[in-house]
C-alpha cells in the first residue's frame, strides 16, 4: 500500500493582538484519522496560545506558524511556532512538536517510537550529551540527560530532539535541536512504529 503525502492548508487565526497560520489536514480517506489529526493540531494551538498568557494579559501580542517537518510514509510530523510579547528586553517563543499517523491518527509519545524494553531514555540522552559536548555548547545548567517526554520530531531520517529556549542554553542560542540517525538508534526503535516506517 502507498501512503502518500498528505494535503496541508494553512488556516489563519486573526484577533486582537493575535496572527496565528496552523496547518489543517485534508484528502484523507480515513475521515475519523483526519478529523483527529486536526483536532489534536488545534488543542495543541490553543493550548500554546493560552500558556503564553494571552487569555490573562491584555498586552500580550502572539503570532505564530508551522513547518511540515515530514509528510511520507504515512508519517505527518511538524512543529507549531509561537512568539508571544507582552513588554520587556524581548518576546519568548515555544515550539511544540507533533508526530501522526495518517492512517489512523494517532498522534506519538516519544516512548512510543521504541521497544518497550528499551532504555530509550539513556540511550538518547547519551547521544544528545555528546553532541553537546561535540558542538561545545554553553549550558545554563548542568545536563542532566534528556526526560521521557523530550520535544521531538521526525525529519526523514532522522529524530530531532529539542529543548525550550532557555531548558539548557542561553536566550541568544536560539532552540538546542540535536538531530539523531535512524541509523543509530536502529537497535532500540519500534519496527512498527514512525521511526520504523523512515528506515525501510
Amino acid at each position: 500500500m502507498i501512503n502518500f503525502p498528505v494535503q496541508v492548508y494553512t488556516q489563519r487565526l486573526v484577533k486582537h493582538k493575535l496572527d496565528v497560520y496552523v496547518p489543517i489536514i485534508h484528502g484523507l480517506t480515513n475521515a475519523t484519522a483526519q478529523y483527529r489529526i486536526n483536532t489534536s493540531i488545534m488543542q495543541s494551538v490553543n493550548k500554546m496560545i493560552q500558556n503564553q498568557g494571552y487569555d490573562e494579559n491584555p498586552d500580550t501580542e502572539v503570532s505564530g506558524y508551522y513547518e511540515i517537518k515530514n509528510n511520507q510514509r504515512g508519517i505527518l510530523s511538524l512543529t507549531l511556532v509561537n512568539y508571544a510579547y507582552s513588554g520587556g528586553a524581548h518576546g519568548i517563543t515555544v515550539t511544540k512538536g507533533l508526530t501522526f499517523d495518517t492512517q489512523t491518527g494517532k498522534k506519538y509519545k516519544l516512548k512510543e517510537l521504541f521497544n518497550a524494553d528499551s532504555d530509550y531514555v539513556k540511550v538518547l540522552s547519551d547521544i544528545v550529551g555528546k553532541q553537546i559536548k561535540d558542538r561545545d555548547l554553553p549550558l545554563i545548567s548542568e545536563y542532566k540527560g534528556i526526560s521521557p517526554d523530550q520535544d521531538f520530531y521526525i525529519a526523514d531520517k532522522s529524530l530531532v530532539l529539542f529543548f525550550q529556549l532557555y531548558d539548557l542554553t542561553p536566550y541568544v542560542y536560539g532552540f538546542p535541536f540535536f538531530p539523531i540517525s535512524v541509523y543509530e538508534i536502529q537497535p532500540i526503535i519500534k519496527e512498527d512504529g514512525p521511526l520504523g516506517e523512515m528506515i525501510g
